[in-house]
């Protein structure tokens, strides 16, 4: 084969180019491939020396040597976990930590209590609706009576009137004064709205005050069981009420 056929040939050959590692793969290690052979060598030597360094510092070390990580620390399922200290509390303290926690619940409710109170006086205890909750109850004679008995008449009003339990004028008040307040019915459609509100407030703070008072009674029964004095269970605790417990009687010197 000439010279020159060869440097032709050479000249139609494609030039070799070696794939490149994908950014996905790089945690796997180097490829192997001919131009990286310096790099795979780089790497595997400082893995070495990394697992000489580790194996020299498990020979030095003192076989009586201690940490408190030892047995503080564990591993399960493969994940190395921490172990909580739990904490130490004497029955003292846990009396102690009873009583704040009594006496905090009970200044939250006396709290919600005088809310209660101030909201009973603004709103008279109406009903949201403009109807009590209550019954009047009329007594009559004859059962004539009962058949022909209006009560527009009974109480001197006007029917339209009736059915409301506040600010019931009768009529000698209407004919001798003006209907006084708003007349419009979208500033009383707001009125009773707002009156609504304020009765929705007012329950859930008679609810709110419930609970509290649940919770103490629940707290201070946890308290008083932590006597050692012998005590039988009489009720189990409900979600309204805590557990009602019979101790036996001892004479206090």
């Amino acid at each position: 084969m000439s010279a020159a056929f060869r440097k032709a040939a050479k000249a139609r050959q494609r030039p070799h180019r070696e794939r490149a590692q994908p950014a996905a793969r790089t945690k796997l290690g180097l490829l192997e491939k001919k131009k990286d052979y310096r790099l795979r060598a780089r790497d595997y030597h400082k893995k070495q020396n990394a697992l000489r360094a580790m194996q020299k510092k498990a020979l030095d070390k003192n076989p009586d040597e201690f940490y408190f990580k030892m047995i503080r620390a564990e591993v399960k399922d493969g994940v190395h976990v921490i172990k909580q200290p739990k904490d130490e509390i004497t029955p003292e303290q846990v009396k102690l930590m009873r009583t704040q926690d009594i006496k905090y619940i009970e200044m939250k409710r006396v709290a919600e209590a005088k809310k209660i109170e101030r909201l009973k006086a603004e709103l008279h205890l109406l009903d949201a609706a403009g109807s009590g909750q209550g019954r009047h109850l009329f007594f009559v004679d004859t059962k004539r009576e009962v058949q022909e008995f209006d009560i527009a008449a009974r109480l001197d009003t006007v029917p339209e009137l009736v059915d409301r339990v506040y600010n019931r004028p009768t009529i000698a008040t209407l004919q001798r004064e003006t209907v006084k307040g708003p007349t419009d019915p979208a500033h009383l459609k707001k009125l009773a709205q707002k009156r609504k509100n304020r009765y929705d407030l007012l329950r859930q703070r008679i609810e709110r005050e419930k609970a509290m008072f649940v919770i103490s009674q629940k707290i201070q029964t946890r308290k008083d069981l932590l006597d050692k004095t012998h005590k039988v269970k009489v009720k189990k605790e409900t979600t309204t009420g805590p557990a009602i417990y019979k101790f036996k009687f001892q004479r206090k010197r």
